[in-house]
C-alpha cells in the first residue's frame, strides 16, 4: 500500500475517530477529517477538504506522474463528493493549466505518444471520457456544486457584453452571472461541474502557449487533440439515439448525474431563452419516458462550450470596425487551433448527417422525435453558423499571405462539403456519383450562402496578393477551385443567390420575419410550407443575420466577381510561365557553372534573377507540381465561371506575358514619369507574384560593396585599407600615367580604371545626380585577392608547379610573366575596340 494510502486508512481508523483532535507531525498545520461533529462544530476552520487538498499538493511535487494519477483515482474512487469539491478547482487547474497561462498544467497540447508515451497513455486513461476525471465530475455533478470561472478571461465579445449588464445571446451564461458584493473584485460565473471542467478545457488551447522547442510538434498527434476527438465522439455520437452509458468500474456502476427536473432548465437556461431540448421535455408527458433526455444536457453543454471558446471572438460589430485599414487585432487564433476548430467541424457534419432519412425533413417531425436528433438537426445553424462565419472572415482578411493559410482554407472547405461526411458516401461506387453534388445538400448550400460566396470572394483577393509560382500557393488555389467545381455545386450557389436577390413578396404575416437574425427563442421546428418563398425567406434571414441589414451583396457569378476571376486566371498563366522560364535559367546556370563552384568558392550573380521560393529548394519536381496545380486550377475556373480559351488568350496577350527573343522576361508594366519609370498597379502585381523583375545591378562604389559569402571577410577588409593607402600616397602619378596617350597610358587605364563606368546606364534619377557629383579618378583595387576562388586557384597553380618541379618562387614569376602578356592582349583589344566604337 502506498504511503498516500497508508496515511487515508490511518486517518479512518475508528481508533482515531475516538482520540481527541490532533495534528499530524508528518504534515504541519492542517485539520483532520472523520472527527466527532463536537470537533467540527468547535473548530469550524478545521475540515478535512483543507488536509486532503494540501495532501494531494504535496504529493504533486514529491511524486512521479504516474504514482500521482494512481493516488487521485483511488482517492476519486472512496472518497465522497462532500470531500473532494474542494480539490476540484485545485485539479482542474493542475491538469489545464492556469487561465492566466502562467501555470502549464499537464502541458497536454506538446504531450505525444511516440515522444512520452508512458505519460501519454496514463494522461489519455485519466481524462477520458469514461476516466476517473469525468467520474470525479458526476460525483459532483449530482450533488449540484457551483465553481466560481472569472468573467475577465472569457473571450472577447462576451466579456464586453457581462461587464455592460447585457445578457449574451447564447444561453450558456444565462442564470450563472454573480455580481460581485459591494467592495467585490471582478464578476463570476457559477458553473456545476461539467461546465466548469469544460471551460478550463476549451481555454487551454487558447491561454496555454507552447513551451520553446515544440514549435514542430505536429498537432494531430498531442494528447490534447485526440482528447478533443474523444469528447466529440463520446458526447456527440454518430451511432445510436442516446448518449453511451457511463462506463462502469469493477465494483459497480458508477452515479449518474442527478436528472434536470421540470423546473430547472438545460444547462441553466434562462426563463426567456430557454433551451431547445428543455421546450421539447416540457411537452412530454413524463420526464423519465425518453432516457436521453437526462444526458443531452452534456452534448448540448460542450457543444456551446467548444463553440464560445474557439469561436466565439468576434461579433459583428467588431467584424465591421475590423474592416478599417486602421483597425487593430483583438485575437489573432493560431494555426493549431484552426485545426482542432476543423476537427470540431467535421465530427459536427458527421453528427448532424447521422439521422435517419426519415428525420431529416422538418416537416416530418413530431414531438415522438428524441432530443439527441433534435439536436443534431439544430446543431450547426443554430450554434455554430453565426460566429464560424465571422472567425473565417477575420482569418481571410488578417492571416499573413504565407503557407500557414492552408489550415484556415482546409477548415472552410470541410465546413463547405458536409455531404463529405455523410453515411452515403461510403455507399456511393460511380466515380460520377461520387463526384457530383447531391439535391438533397441544396437547402445547406442556400442557408449558408454567404459562407460559399462571400468568403470565395476573400479567397480570390488573398490569392492575387500571394506568390502563384509557389506549390504551396498554387495547391491553395487548386484545392479551392476544385472543390467548388463539383459538379451540380455551382448551381446551387447559382440557385441561391437568385433566391436571396428575387423581389420580396407582400405575405403581411411573414413580413416582420424575413429579416430578423434566428434566435432561441424562436422554435426551429416550425412547420413552414415547403414552398419557394420560404427558401427565399431563409436565405435572406441568413445574409441578413450574418452581415447586417445594410450590407451590399455582391453575386458570385456577377460581373465583378468574374473581372476577379478573370484576373486570377491570367496570374495563374502567367505564374506557370515564370515557374517554367525559373526551370530554365536553374538548368542553364547549372549546367554552365564551373567545378570550384560546387566547393562553394564561385561567385555568385550578386544581382540575382527571380525572387527566392519554393522552386529555388524543391527543382524539378516542384515545378512540375506547380504546373500540375496552375493547369488544372486554371481548368476547374474556366468550367465554373464559363470561361472560353479565346477570353484567355486575349487577356494574356493584353498583359504582355509574351517573351521576347531572348526568352527573359520584359520589364514590369511602367509609365514614364519626370523623375523615370513609375510602377502601374499591374507592374505591381507582376512584381509582388515574381512575374516580371526589373533587371538591378550594383551601380556604387565597387570597392564598397557588401561583403560577399564568398569572401573573407577579414582579409577583404585588411585588402581595403592597403589599397586605400597606395591610393592616397600614389593619387597623383597614377593619375599622370592613365592620362598619357600612348600604351603604357592604356595599359595603366585597363588596370587602375572601372571598365564601362562611362557607359553605364543608370536606371535610378537619384543615382544618376550621385555619380554626376563623385567622378572617380584611377585607383588600385586588391579586393579580388580576398576571395576563396582566387586564393584556390593560387594554390591549386602551387600545387601544379611543384609536380613539375618548380619552386614557390619561380612558380610566381611565371604566374605573373602570364599575367602581364594576357593584361597587354586585353590593352590591345580594348584600344581596338574604342577605335573601332569612334
Amino acid at each position: 500500500m502506498t504511503t498516500f494510502r497508508r496515511r487515508v486508512a490511518e486517518w479512518r481508523s475508528p481508533s482515531l475517530r475516538r482520540a481527541t483532535l490532533w495534528v499530524p507531525q508528518w504534515f504541519p498545520q492542517v485539520a483532520v477529517f472523520n472527527v466527532p461533529q463536537e470537533a467540527a462544530m468547535a473548530f469550524p476552520h478545521l475540515q478535512q477538504p483543507s488536509f486532503l487538498l494540501a495532501s494531494l499538493k504535496a504529493d504533486s511535487v514529491n511524486k512521479p506522474f504516474a504514482q500521482r494519477c494512481q493516488d487521485l483515482a483511488k482517492v476519486i474512487e472512496d472518497f465522497p463528493a462532500k470531500e473532494l469539491h474542494a480539490i476540484f478547482p485545485w485539479l482542474v487547474e493542475s491538469i489545464f493549466g492556469s487561465l492566466d497561462g502562467v501555470l502549464v498544467g499537464w502541458n497536454l497540447r506538446c504531450l505525444q505518444g511516440r515522444v512520452s508515451p508512458v505519460e501519454y497513455s496514463i494522461a489519455m486513461e485519466f481524462l477520458d471520457p469514461g476516466g476517473p476525471m469525468m467520474k470525479l465530475v458526476y460525483k459532483l455533478q449530482a450533488e449540484d456544486y457551483k465553481f466560481d470561472f472569472p468573467v475577465s478571461y472569457l473571450p472577447g465579445p462576451v466579456k464586453a457584453s457581462i461587464q455592460e449588464r447585457v445578457l449574451p445571446d447564447s444561453p450558456l451564461y444565462h442564470n450563472k452571472v454573480q455580481f460581485p458584493p459591494t467592495g467585490g473584485l471582478g464578476l463570476n460565473l457559477a458553473l456545476n461541474p461539467f461546465e466548469y471542467y469544460m471551460f478550463f478545457f476549451a481555454l487551454s488551447l487558447i491561454t496555454q502557449k507552447p513551451l520553446p522547442g515544440t514549435l514542430h510538434i505536429r498537432t494531430s498527434d498531442c494528447a490534447y487533440f485526440i482528447l478533443v476527438d474523444r469528447y466529440l465522439s463520446w458526447f456527440l455520437p454518430t451511432e445510436g439515439s442516446v448518449l453511451p452509458a457511463l462506463s462502469s468500474s469493477p465494483g459497480g456502476p458508477n452515479p449518474s448525474p442527478a436528472p434536470r427536473t421540470p423546473t430547472m432548465p438545460f444547462a441553466s437556461y434562462g426563463l426567456h431563452h430557454t433551451s431547445l431540448l428543455k421546450r421539447h421535455i416540457s411537452h412530454q408527458t413524463s420526464v423519465n419516458a425518453d432516457p436521453a433526455s437526462h444526458e443531452i444536457w452534456r452534448s448540448e453543454t460542450l457543444l456551446q462550450v467548444f463553440v464560445e471558446m474557439w469561436l466565439h471572438h468576434y461579433s459583428l460589430e467588431m467584424y465591421q470596425k475590423m474592416q478599417s485599414p486602421h483597425a487593430k487585432e483583438s485575437f489573432t487564433p493560431t494555426e493549431e487551433h484552426v485545426l482542432v476548430v476543423r476537427l470540431l467541424l467535421k465530427h459536427l457534419h458527421a453528427f448532424s448527417n447521422s439521422l435517419k432519412p426519415e428525420q431529416v425533413s422538418p416537416s416530418t417531425h413530431s414531438h415522438a422525435t428524441s432530443p439527441l436528433e433534435e439536436f443534431k438537426r439544430a446543431a450547426v445553424p443554430r450554434f455554430v453558423q453565426q460566429k464560424l462565419y465571422l472567425f473565417l472572415q477575420h482569418c481571410f482578411g488578417h492571416w499573413p499571405l504565407d503557407a500557414s493559410f492552408r489550415a484556415v482554407l482546409e477548415m472552410w472547405l470541410s465546413y463547405l462539403q458536409p455531404w463529405r461526411y455523410a453515411p452515403e458516401k461510403q455507399a456511393q461506387s460511380s466515380d460520377c456519383q461520387a463526384r457530383c453534388v447531391s439535391e438533397r445538400w441544396a437547402p445547406f448550400v442556400q442557408e449558408n450562402l454567404l459562407m460559399y460566396t462571400k468568403l470565395f470572394v476573400g479567397f480570390l483577393s488573398r490569392a492575387l496578393r500571394t506568390d502563384l509560382v509557389s506549390p504551396k500557393n498554387a495547391l491553395m488555389v487548386f484545392r479551392v477551385a476544385k472543390v467548388f467545381a463539383q459538379p451540380n455545386l455551382a448551381e446551387m450557389i447559382q440557385k441561391g443567390e437568385q433566391l436571396f436577390l428575387e423581389p420580396e413578396l407582400v405575405i403581411p404575416h411573414r413580413q416582420h420575419r424575413l429579416f430578423t437574425a434566428p434566435t432561441f427563442t424562436g422554435s426551429f421546428l416550425s412547420s413552414w410550407p415547403p414552398a419557394v418563398t420560404d427558401a427565399s425567406f431563409k436565405v435572406k434571414s441568413h445574409v441578413y443575420s450574418l452581415e447586417g441589414q445594410d450590407c451590399k451583396y455582391t453575386p458570385m457569378f456577377g460581373p465583378e466577381v468574374r473581372t476577379l476571376v478573370l484576373r486570377l486566371a491570367q496570374l495563374i498563366t502567367q505564374a506557370k510561365q515564370t515557374a517554367k522560364s525559373i526551370s530554365d535559367q536553374c538548368g542553364e546556370s547549372t549546367a554552365g557553372r564551373p567545378f570550384l563552384s560546387w566547393l562553394g568558392f564561385c561567385s555568385t550573380d550578386t544581382n540575382g534573377s527571380y525572387a527566392a521560393n519554393d522552386l529555388d529548394e524543391m527543382g524539378q519536381d516542384s515545378v512540375r507540381k506547380t504546373d500540375e496545380y496552375l493547369e488544372k486550377a486554371l481548368e476547374y475556373l474556366c468550367q465554373m465561371f464559363r470561361l472560353s480559351e479565346a477570353q484567355l488568350t486575349q487577356l494574356t496577350l493584353a498583359l504582355g506575358t509574351t517573351q521576347d527573343e531572348n526568352g527573359k522576361k520584359q520589364l514590369p508594366d511602367c509609365v514614364v514619369g519626370e523623375d523615370g519609370l513609375i510602377l502601374t498597379p499591374l507592374g505591381r502585381y507582376q512584381i509582388i507574384n515574381g512575374l516580371r523583375r526589373f533587371d538591378i545591378e550594383y551601380q556604387g562604389d565597387s570597392e564598397l560593396q557588401p561583403i560577399r559569402s564568398y569572401e573573407i571577410a577579414s582579409l577583404v577588409r585588411v585588402l581595403f585599407r592597403l589599397s586605400s593607402a597606395i591610393n592616397r600616397r600614389f593619387a597623383g602619378p597614377m593619375a599622370a600615367l592613365c592620362s598619357r596617350a600612348d600604351f603604357l597610358g592604356s595599359f595603366c587605364r585597363y588596370h587602375l580604371t572601372e571598365p564601362g563606368l562611362a557607359d553605364r546606364h543608370l536606371l535610378s534619377p537619384v543615382a544618376r545626380g550621385c555619380a554626376a557629383r563623385r567622378p572617380r579618378g584611377p585607383r588600385l583595387s586588391l579586393r579580388f585577392l580576398g576571395s576563396y576562388r582566387t586564393l584556390l586557384s593560387l594554390l591549386l597553380a602551387f600545387f601544379v608547379a611543384s609536380l613539375f618541379c618548380i619552386g614557390p618562387l619561380p612558380c610566381a614569376l611565371l604566374l605573373v610573366l602570364g599575367y602581364l602578356l594576357y593584361a597587354v592582349a586585353m590593352t590591345l583589344l580594348t584600344e581596338r575596340s574604342k577605335l573601332h566604337h569612334l
